[in-house]
Formats: structure tokens, C-alpha cells, sequence
């Protein structure tokens, strides 16, 4: 019960920072799994479960608020659904050992990411067509290899490179909808055919991924008012320090 309630309190604040940023329920989230021993597949499948939940809230409400983009959005899914179904079948297919270094560097170049985002201000250039799905493929990978990183990849360029933040995040979450139940899909495949060989640990993390959905669910309907209370610089100031804690922390443990 306490491992719910632990978890509940991490989906609330995932799940705020995101709706704000666009980004970061994945990450947050998949950090701090790891930070407590869980392996990377069993750590990516466990926030992809939770957010099947998650992002088709936050899809239902942008596209009722009217913030998807949706010429953008289709290609955005279809190559994001591909780089996310390769990134966890190949996920699955190696030892929690040998990858997890990899996934805490990851996570830590996210996080320096965001704080130098946060404090440049990147010139607008409307981003061309044809990088959209490129740029699908590329974060539905790094999403399921790293349990997160869709939005820094795919919101984070968009609005970098000149999209309206609202239509842009909005068309990117509703895109991550689909992203997330092809990859969980693979994972449940994964485990049904024994690709995944270290599934057995998945079903000790229950009440994780029960406190990830719930969290995720409370926080989702504030997002609109946190983004109006709180200043974007202070929140991307504050996941890309907490990721970078927590990959220092991650990255000890590692070499002790």
C-alpha cells in the first residue's frame, strides 16, 4: 500500500508538470523507478501501461479544447508508432545490465536538455514537413527505450522551431496516445512469445503502475490552471534538475 501511495504521489506530479510543459510524466516517472531498482524494460513497460490511461485523458481534453493540429498529428503517430514498437522489442531482447547505463545516461542528457531549453530563448523557425516524420520515428524510440522522452524530443522541437506551444503540445499528447498502446502492445507480445526474458519482475510492480494510472488521472484535469499559476522557465528548471539528481544518484549506484 505504501508502494501505491508512493507512486500515486509521483503520477500527480508527473502528470502536472506535463500538462503544463508538454512533457515529462514519462521521464519523471522512469526515473524514478530506476532510482529504486526496478530494470529498464520492466520500468518502461510499467509507464507505458500507466499512461494508456493518462495520455487518453489528456488526448480527449485537447482535442475538446480544440489544441490538436491534426494534418501534424497523423504523421506524428504513424512514425512514432514505428520507432516506439522497434525501441521495445529491442528493449526487451537485452539484459537490464547492459542497457541501463545507456538509459541513465539518456535520461541525464534529457535533463541538461531541458535546463539549457530553459534558459535560451531559441529563435522561431516553422519547423518543414517532411523532418515531421523523421522526428516521429526518432522520439517513439528514445520514448520506449527510455520509458520517456517523447515530449522532450517531439514537443520540445516543435515549439522550438516555431509551432504555436498550445497546438504543439496538444497534437504531440494526442499523438502519444498512440505511441503508447503500440508500445505497450509489444511488450504484452513480447512477453506472451518469451522475447522478453525478465518479464517475471513485471507483475511485482503492480502497485506501482496502480499509483502511476491514479495519479496521473487526479492531476490531469489541473493541468490548464497550473500552466496559468506557474512560470514554464521554473517548471523546466525543475525536471531537468530532478532528472539530473536523479541520474547522479542512479550513475553512483552504478559504479559502487
Amino acid at each position: 500500500m505504501e508502494t501505491f501511495f508512493l507512486f500515486l504521489l509521483v503520477g500527480v506530479l508527473a502528470q502536472a508538470v506535463d500538462g503544463a510543459l508538454g512533457m515529462a510524466y514519462g521521464v519523471i516517472s522512469s526515473s524514478v523507478l530506476l532510482a529504486l531498482g526496478v530494470p529498464p524494460a520492466t520500468a518502461s513497460a510499467s509507464v507505458h501501461a500507466a499512461e494508456v490511461f493518462t495520455t487518453a485523458a489528456s488526448a480527449g481534453s485537447h482535442a475538446w479544447h480544440k489544441n490538436v493540429e491534426w494534418q501534424l498529428m497523423a504523421p506524428l503517430a504513424v512514425a512514432g508508432v514505428i520507432g516506439g514498437v522497434l525501441g521495445a522489442y529491442v528493449l526487451t531482447g537485452l539484459e537490464a545490465a547492459v542497457i541501463k547505463p545507456f538509459i541513465v545516461a539518456y535520461l541525464a542528457l534529457i535533463g541538461v536538455w531541458i535546463l539549457w531549453r530553459a534558459g535560451h530563448d531559441i529563435p522561431h523557425r516553422r519547423l518543414p514537413a517532411w523532418i515531421t516524420g523523421p522526428l516521429g520515428l526518432v522520439g517513439g524510440f528514445l520514448d520506449a527505450i527510455g520509458g520517456g522522452g517523447w515530449g522532450p524530443t517531439v514537443s520540445s522541437t516543435l515549439v522550438g522551431a516555431g509551432h504555436e506551444p498550445r497546438k504543439a503540445i496538444g497534437t504531440v499528447n494526442t499523438a502519444e496516445f498512440f505511441l503508447t498502446v503500440a508500445v505497450s502492445a509489444t511488450f504484452v507480445w513480447a512477453l506472451i512469445t518469451g522475447h522478453w526474458e525478465e518479464a517475471g519482475a513485471l507483475r511485482n510492480h503492480a502497485a506501482a503502475v496502480g499509483g502511476l494510472v491514479v495519479g496521473g488521472l487526479i492531476a490531469a484535469p489541473f493541468a490548464g490552471l497550473i500552466v496559468k499559476k506557474v512560470p514554464r522557465k521554473a517548471l523546466a528548471y525543475a525536471v531537468g534538475g530532478l532528472l539530473v539528481l536523479l541520474a547522479a544518484y542512479q550513475g553512483y549506484h552504478l559504479l559502487t
